[in-house]
């Protein structure tokens, strides 16, 4: 259901619609909210309310001694910095490039200082202690005792279970007294937003568990037979295959021999982990790195939790061993240990450095001249929040990977209204945000239920999906298959299960929004099956992929962490590594790569991308599904013998064209570099095909 936002100091409008190329979209919340009468009267925000909260979830008062909360502020013209995002991102609009300083636009449309200290003032008056706010004062993040929490704003915490978690959130609509509530959008209360927020990375083996998809009970792929050979094959190249057990260093290296599936009793062992020089060699890059379009005058930032102590020292040791550039452009905001909390809440920081080193290690590998700012936040919820708004406040970064997300859309509505307005900011700001869109499919086989994910799901942002590659032995680009991977195990010469087999492997997120209508840059590419008709119509994620499958992942290296309390390390380690965790840095750094060759600053991509889709299709891989599966046979470090079966959905799907497991496809760089260049930065307008006079003077990608 479509939810009008609730009324407060300023105006809202539900729709934005700035032109036929800009974006539309459904602003989020719970209604009006309607003030009591009297000399106490307070201003409730059912938005800050999840929809988990309910009596079955319920496990009583919370348990949690301290609580974090945050909560935002109104923009002073939300609608406006709507309207100034779309013309700013939308080729063809006279706006088009025309990006804000970080200082202008906190001047122009952020709360302003007066407001910013009546709400902090409240807060603390309440016995709440304030642990940081952004330079743009859109939100204030604090802590304090539940008990004082409670009572600053009406409400009581409790415990729920969700998605097998216990988190704490309000039971009833918190509130605020009506001179407060006049400056603020809305309220995030409790543990549940950090406790559902986590790193989108896979490894092969890992976590590998029943799959009980919500709505078939059967994992499916489409055209799956149980006869049949996989069409495109493995190409040989010039090497032919090993019959061994052993993982390969390309797609079909070692062969081995299971038991009758698709027609065929050989099949290739995965990916031990493909090397930076063969994802630049299957991305067709090198001739544009070679010429010095390696990402130079490009800023990428890098944004996760928490920091490794070892993150340079990691990555250069890992480049020089793999006969990778070295990173030398590198400069690290995070927080400092000292300030580090939350750990055991947020997987500790043993659990974010993977996370970290992947990002920084693939990005820096697709894009090895381009400048990476790493911005780590103290904790997995407020922190990491801040982490963003470090980058956009000080404008640090052109493009800023997120490799993390909540699972699904249930983390209330405030908080989707008011981190949706530092997209905003990014956008007016012209950087890219580009968010992982998680690695569990549908999330039928974690919740029980289909819903997508945020902030994936944002209009404003790029959602980053995965696929599963099959790179040859001279490095060239074979094909790609959507990444959704289920296993089955060998039992006494026979799988256990009928295929595909009963063993989540991991699974690509996307589909369709509960609470985001469709933004108008998907209006005629994505198929109405999928998205819904008319003023019904969602936004559906992903827009791209790129590889994400750990069975055909990616190698890295690091000292893991081995004490979290002193951030001690051990010897240096090798490891493969898959997710959205990984697409999403790919993506960002390709993104890095078209933006050098354009010459100018591309800002937030969506409108650009299927811009470019409409125009030429043969900028971006189609990924559709294989003509039969494309399997490969995964032995664990136990002994256990699976097939892995890839491009399998619960409610998911390849297709030709957009679908909802890769968007548009994955990133032609070289093509998608010249397209861009041709038509964008000529005035070309977006999707009607027809020429207009230089719509960039003035703008030239600068920030103002």
């Amino acid at each position: 259901m479509r939810i009008s936002p609730h009324s407060s100091g300023r105006a809202r409008a539900r729709l934005v619609i700035a032109g036929a190329s800009a974006l539309s979209l459904a602003l989020v919340g719970l209604g009006t909210a309607t003030a009591t009468a009297g000399p106490t009267a307070r201003t409730p925000f059912p938005g800050s309310v999840p929809k988990f909260v309910a009596a079955a979830n319920d496990s009583g008062t919370t348990s949690d001694s301290t609580v974090e909360g945050l909560v935002f502020l109104d923009l002073q013209d939300e609608l406006g910095a709507q309207q100034f995002a779309a013309a700013v991102s939308t080729p063809g609009s006279k706006q088009y490039g025309k990006y804000l300083s970080p200082q202008d636009w906190i001047t122009r449309f952020a709360p302003t200082q007066q407001e910013f200290d009546t709400v902090k003032q409240y807060l603390v008056s309440s016995g709440l202690s304030i642990t940081g706010a952004p330079q743009s004062r859109e939100y204030i993040v604090f802590r304090g005792p539940a008990d004082a929490t409670n009572a600053a704003f009406n409400t009581k915490l409790h415990d729920y279970k969700v998605s097998g978690k216990t988190v704490s959130a309000p039971s009833t609509a918190p509130s605020l007294p009506r001179s407060v509530a006049a400056h603020v959008l809305g309220v995030s209360l409790g543990d549940a937003p950090a406790k559902l927020n986590r790193p989108s990375i896979t490894r092969p083996g890992q976590g590998i568990r029943g799959a009980k998809p919500a709505q078939t009970g059967k994992a499916t792929t489409r055209g799956l037979t149980s006869t049949g050979v996989v069409k495109q094959g493995v190409a040989k190249n010039s090497n032919q295959s090993t019959t061994s057990d052993q993982c390969s260093s390309y797609a079909g290296e070692y062969e081995t021999t299971m038991p009758e599936a698709y027609g065929k009793t050989t099949f290739p062992t995965y990916i031990c982990g493909y090397l930076p020089s063969q994802l630049r060699s299957a991305g067709n890059l090198n001739r544009l790195i070679n010429s010095g379009y390696d990402g130079s005058g490009v800023t990428i930032g890098i944004v996760d939790a928490y920091a490794s102590p070892t993150i340079l020292q990691d990555t250069n040791d890992y480049m020089r061993a793999v006969g990778s550039p070295l990173l030398t452009k590198f400069t690290d905001i995070s927080y400092p240990a000292s300030s580090f909390s939350d750990e055991a809440l947020c997987q500790f920081p043993s659990g974010w450095q993977t996370e970290q080193t992947l990002d920084i290690e693939s990005a820096h590998s697709i894009a090895p001249g381009a400048n990476i700012v790493y911005s780590g936040g103290y904790n997995c919820g407020g922190g990491i929040t801040l982490a963003v708004s470090k980058i956009l406040d000080q404008g640090l970064a052109d493009i800023v990977s997120n490799s993390y997300g909540y699972r699904g859309e249930d983390v209330g509505d405030d908080l989707i209204r008011g981190e949706q307005n530092l997209h905003l900011q990014a956008a007016g700001e012209g950087i890219g945000l580009y968010y992982s869109t998680g690695d569990d499919g549908d999330n039928s086989v974690v919740t029980g239920q289909v819903e997508a994910n945020w902030p994936a799901t944002s209009p404003w942002v790029t959602a980053v999906g995965g696929t599963s590659e099959a790179i040859g032995a001279r490095g060239d680009y074979l094909f790609e298959t959507g990444w959704g991977t289920i296993l089955n195990k060998v039992v006494n010469g026979a799988y256990e299960a009928p295929l595909p087999g009963g063993y989540y492997g991991g699974q690509t997120g996307g589909g369709i929004s509960s609470v985001i209508a469709q933004p108008s840059y998907q209006q005629g590419v994505v198929p109405t099956s999928l998205s819904g008709r008319g003023s019904q119509a969602s936004r559906v994620e992903p827009d791209v992929a790129d590889l994400a499958d750990p069975y055909t992942g990616f190698l890295i290296a690091l000292r893991p962490i081995i004490d979290d309390s002193t951030l001690e390390t051990g010897p240096l380690e090798f490891g493969t590594i898959g997710g959205t965790s990984l697409a999403t840095p790919i993506t960002a750094a390709k993104m890095a790569l078209v933006q050098q060759v354009a010459g100018r600053q591309i800002g937030f991509a969506n409108p650009l991308l299927y811009q470019q889709y409409r125009l030429n299709r043969h900028a971006f891989h189609d990924v559709k599904p294989p003509a039969t599966p494309w399997a490969l046979a995964y032995v664990s470090a136990a002994g256990n013998r699976y097939l892995a079966t890839t491009n399998v959905g619960f409610s998911l799907f390849t297709a030709k064209g957009y679908d909802d497991m890769t968007g548009i496809g994955t990133l032609k760089v070289p093509e998608l570099s010249q397209g861009v260049s041709r038509s964008v930065f000529s005035g070309h307008k977006g999707g009607h095909g027809h020429r207009h006079g230089d719509s960039t003077k003035g703008g030239h990608g600068k920030r103002h």
